[in-house]
């Protein structure tokens, strides 16, 4: 065990933890950061074992509203990029901010202890130990399936989709997706493409929003409009939808029974496509299996050789449960804070309706100015430290989230990003990122 001065360890190399790094960089504190892997990217990249992207993979957010502070993505980017371009792109950021020589790669974690001091050891996969005076926990939310119970007896195959990978996977076979997240319907389309027969199972409707309205990604035009009152977008909006979409149980789909923004959306602009041409059909939820037949709520059934279900993830963090809490969504402050463990973070964990990046970064500048601030006895860290215990602000913007589990602790990203800056503010901190020291020629090769 390593006698020398503890410093701050940041656990995963993905985005969150990328941002987390630059944060303390800027302000010349010591850290060491690990990662299992042999490279940046976390889940975006395709080779990391236990990833759960797949070819067909594009960001839901656009381009413009989805890079980090200071490094915004290239406009020869897709509106809405593709895994690979994701990757080149946190490699970039990585490399143009130094983040990259100062990761120890192929280093997995074991765990995290808390010391009766306060400062916490880390326990690598090679049995060697290191103390640290705080811990960043950066190990993502997607890597844990949420596996639900299948009634009955079904013969064929069940997956999940964390296993899957690209659309050859289904040729030549009946298969069923169940769920309708963004990857969901992502290879329910993959399915409708290439299965020799394709259908997509939902236990209620769901609001399908196109990626791009009059030509522009969907969310640039929600963020340069006007901001109306929650009550008044979700009439105008789901009026609109109505519009493009038409009655959706024309399609077999069920009538959503929920407000729009209620849900985490659903950015998808094929499935109600490959639905009209016949490409898929959409079923309710599964009430028993028997052999290679399916029964739904509906009265109806059908044959399948393969079941994949797009069922989500749960927010497990093995190298801190016991600090962390709920599998489903950890109890931290602003989603980034531990409430009852001094000098414990994660970034990642924040479950919202807008692209991530922007949103680790602003936690990532908070953390970073928190523990420069705490290292210097000034009082604002110590004002910060009481909210952490004791404040628990209303960050729905208005929205009354469904009751399920991937909504518990869920935000409403405005609202986030306000009370994030208004706290900033009060503690004289910034919640961006500053642009590296990099020609724009070397930073077309980083991300060509």
């Amino acid at each position: 065990m390593s006698n020398e001065s503890p410093d701050i360890c940041v656990i995963g190399a993905g985005p969150a933890g990328l941002a987390a790094a630059r944060a303390l960089k800027e302000r010349n504190l010591p850290y060491s950061h690990l990662e299992a892997h042999s490279g940046v990217g976390g889940l975006w990249d395709i080779d990391n074992p236990g990833s759960p992207m797949y070819e067909s993979a594009h960001f839901i957010s656009s381009k413009t509203l989805s890079g980090f502070g200071g490094w915004p993505m290239p406009e020869h980017f897709a509106d809405y990029p593709p895994h690979r371009q994701i990757l080149s792109y946190l490699r970039s950021f990585a490399d143009a901010y130094g983040l990259t020589e100062r990761i120890e790669f192929g280093v997995p974690v074991d765990s995290v202890e808390k010391n009766v001091d306060g400062t916490w050891t880390v326990a690598r996969a090679d049995g060697r130990r290191s103390v640290h005076a705080q811990v960043v926990v950066c190990t993502g939310s997607q890597w844990h399936p949420n596996i639900p119970d299948l009634p009955g007896e079904f013969t064929g195959e069940v997956r999940h989709t964390v296993s899957y990978r690209d659309a050859s996977e289904l040729r030549g076979k009946r298969v069923l997706v169940v769920g309708a997240g963004n990857s969901g319907c992502d290879i329910a389309c993959d399915a409708a493409r290439s299965a020799d027969h394709a259908a997509i199972s939902m236990r209620r409707g769901y609001w399908f929003i196109p990626k791009h309205l009059f030509g522009r990604p969907v969310d640039t035009i929600a963020h340069s409009g006007p901001q109306l009152p929650m009550w008044l977008a979700q009439r105008l909006f789901s009026s609109l939808l109505r519009i493009l979409n038409g009655d959706p149980t024309r399609l077999g789909l069920q009538k959503p029974d929920h407000k729009l923004f209620e849900t985490h959306p659903t950015i998808n602009s094929q499935l109600i496509y490959h639905l009209q041409h016949g490409d898929i059909t959409a079923k309710p939820g599964i009430s028993r299996t028997a052999a290679r037949t399916v029964y739904f709520t509906d009265g109806s059934s059908d044959e399948f050789d393969l079941i994949l279900f797009a069922t989500g993830y749960q927010h497990k963090v093995p190298v801190a449960q016991r600090y962390f809490g709920s599998e489903q969504h950890p109890d931290l402050y602003l989603s980034a804070f531990s409430r009852q463990h001094e000098g414990l973070f994660g970034i990642g964990f924040v479950e919202t309706n807008s692209g991530a990046y922007q949103l680790f970064d602003m936690q990532a500048q908070m953390i970073a100015g928190f523990i420069h601030d705490r290292q210097r006895g000034l009082p604002n860290a110590e004002a910060f430290s009481r909210m952490i215990r004791a404040d628990r602000p209303d960050l729905s913007g208005g929205v009354n989230f469904v009751d399920s589990p991937r909504h518990t602790g869920y935000v409403d990203s405005g609202a986030f990003v306000k009370y994030l800056g208004k706290v900033a503010g009060r503690m004289g901190w910034r919640t961006e990122g500053n642009p590296p020291r990099v020609t724009p020629a070397r930073r077309m090769e980083t991300v060509a």
